[in-house]
């Protein structure tokens, strides 16, 4: 009977599980009973969500532990000095940061890719050799590299911190466990949302506070995040878009079509459903996280697509790589540097020298025009600048080609937008026509380049860490590609619909509340953290049962686990 509230050792802590709400309560206990001792209140927070990193990724806490207490370190070498010493000491912290991300991340894709060149077969994971076994777990292989969870976000996050302090945005934490509470705060700290320091560090020393309208808004996001999960996410992808991308060529044409169109949904249920819960966890613990999601396919172009997206992610790539290349003002000296290493990493990834001689071409021919023509340069630079970022940016999301390509379409479709709005019927909201055109054609671009995002992607527990099958994944996405230029008009359209009849009822529900208008949504929100705490937990419990009616019979991983 209590065996929802037992630790599987074998299997990660997450919202979907019984055990992470015991977990939870857990936590709430002594938090309140530590309320109002802050500095202790926060050590008992640190030391859980460091329970909470060990129950999601083994012994990789050690890495997390190892990054809290550089950047903490470095943090107050960089306050503490001045001129070029404080330069060097940021650098430090970039490279650890990187070489970390690097390592864990991108090692596997480096030595798939030049291995071939190279004529030899160089395994990355026997670096680890018996540690991997002994340390980081005996369940898993010991021949690769494990991805530990959450890498990408904690060691943006702790890199943020060194750079708002190099630029005296923020003073350095004096206390090593609260830094470590802001690094680790179990909430977001394997999916995000990213926090930014000067947003979360003040929340740690107030006081608790928690009305009841805020413990019905917690709970709304909790429920609301749940649902997101279950029906938008989980159901919508065992019962089409996992079948449909497992095997591209074996359905036809429309059915490849309606799995784009489930992925589109997928993600964003699945993502932001995460951010949600954790929005709501985070809440009730009298904490505000930032707004990860607003609504993105609601977007009338590119531009604002990536305002509303994964707007933690958007905003840091952002602050810290585009503006310090030189944004749309024009190159700086970390453009140079960051587009050479960013060039040198994609030659030795390319899998010919046909690919490295074209794109060497297309870079001096840029170059050629800039230098030729004066007028010309900042419009290259900038435009460089904001490819760079979003290849970067796909990159980010794992050691694929697939995620590579997936970047460099985007920042493409962002390039040709800021040219195109100039000119665009679109642009403007005097027609409501030409809003609903624009939100299409936005949608549309960027469900078609998912198929190479989703294809890059792993969608199994027994696969998160484990390296990317590169050619298994860029030969899908064709497979695809080639269904929906050549499949589509043999498809026998009635018959699919109504074989897909129930997915396709959950996916119709789930775009039409996404496209509410946010006004709408602000107040059944509202009109929800107003009930009283009798109605809010019926609704609570109807809510879960929804949920378990839609639950699938194999748990299925959150998906930016793996970023």
């Amino acid at each position: 009977m209590m065996d929802w509230l037992l630790f599987d050792p074998n299997e990660p802590l997450t919202f979907m599980q019984g055990a992470f709400w015991g977990f939870f309560l857990f936590v709430l206990s002594g938090f309140v009973f530590l309320e109002k001792r802050i500095a202790l209140r926060n050590a008992f927070l640190f030391g859980v969500s460091l329970f909470f990193y060990w129950k999601t990724s083994g012994s990789f806490v050690l890495i997390l532990l190892f990054s809290t207490l550089s950047d903490w370190w470095i943090g107050h070498r960089i306050h503490g000095t001045q001129g070029r010493t404080r330069k060097i000491w940021l650098a430090w912290s970039i490279v650890i940061n990187l070489s970390l991300l690097f390592y864990f991340k991108y090692a596997y894709f480096l030595a798939d890719s030049i291995s071939p060149i190279l004529g030899t077969h160089w395994n990355p994971g026997h670096v680890l050799g018996d540690l991997a076994n002994t340390t980081f777990g005996t369940s898993f292989r010991v021949d690769r590299i494990l991805l530990p969870v959450g890498i990408s976000f904690y060691t943006f996050q702790t890199m943020s911190y060194a750079l708002d302090v190099y630029r005296k945005d923020v003073e350095p934490v004096r206390s090593l466990v609260d830094f470590g509470f802001f690094v680790s705060f179990f909430p977001q700290l394997v999916a995000g949302p990213i926090v930014r320091a000067k947003e979360f560090i003040p929340q740690i020393h107030r006081p608790y506070a928690l009305s009841q309208a805020g413990f019905g808004l917690a709970l709304f996001w909790i429920l609301n995040g749940l649902i997101k999960k279950v029906w938008l996410a989980d159901y919508v992808a065992v019962n089409l878009v996992d079948r449909v991308f497992a095997n591209p060529e074996s359905y036809s044409g429309i059915e490849n079509l309606l799995g784009l169109y489930g992925y589109s949904l997928q993600v964003y249920g699945d993502f932001s459903g995460y951010t949600d819960m954790a929005i709501g966890v985070a809440l009730l613990m009298g904490f505000s996280l930032p707004t990860n999601f607003n609504s993105p396919y609601k977007a009338r172009n590119l531009g604002e697509f990536w305002k509303r997206w994964h707007m933690s992610l958007s905003s840091w790539l952002k602050d810290y790589l585009y503006i310090p290349m030189g944004g749309n003002r024009n190159a700086s000296a970390f453009t140079w540097i960051s587009g050479g290493i960013f060039l040198l990493f994609l030659i030795l990834l390319s899998p010919s020298m046909g690919w490295v001689l074209v794109g060497s071409g297309v870079l001096l021919l840029l170059w050629a025009l800039a230098s030729a023509f004066p007028v010309m340069q900042q419009h290259v630079v900038t435009n460089i600048n904001l490819l760079m970022t979003m290849m970067i940016g796909g990159l980010w999301h794992g050691a694929s080609w697939n995620f590579v390509l997936w970047g460099a379409l985007n920042g493409v479709g962002l390039i040709f937008y800021k040219y195109w709005k100039r000119i665009s019927p679109w642009e403007t909201k005097d027609r409501w026509w030409k809003h609903l055109v624009g939100v299409l054609l936005t949608f549309h671009f960027i469900t078609f380049t998912r198929i190479w995002f989703r294809t890059g992607s792993q969608t199994r527990w027994e696969d998160m860490g484990s390296p990317h099958d590169l050619w298994s994944e860029w030969f899908s996405a064709n497979s695809m590609l080639h269904q929906l230029v050549h499949g589509i008009g043999e498809s026998p359209f009635l018959e699919i619909m109504w074989g897909y009849r129930s997915v396709l009822g959950v996916m119709a529900i789930g775009y039409t509340i996404h496209m509410l208008p946010s006004s709408w949504k602000h107040a059944y929100r509202s009109a929800f953290s107003a009930l009283p705490l009798a109605a809010l937990w019926i609704i609570a419990v109807m809510a879960i049962a929804l949920s378990w009616a839609g639950t699938s019979a194999e748990m299925q991983p959150f998906i930016y686990f793996q970023f």
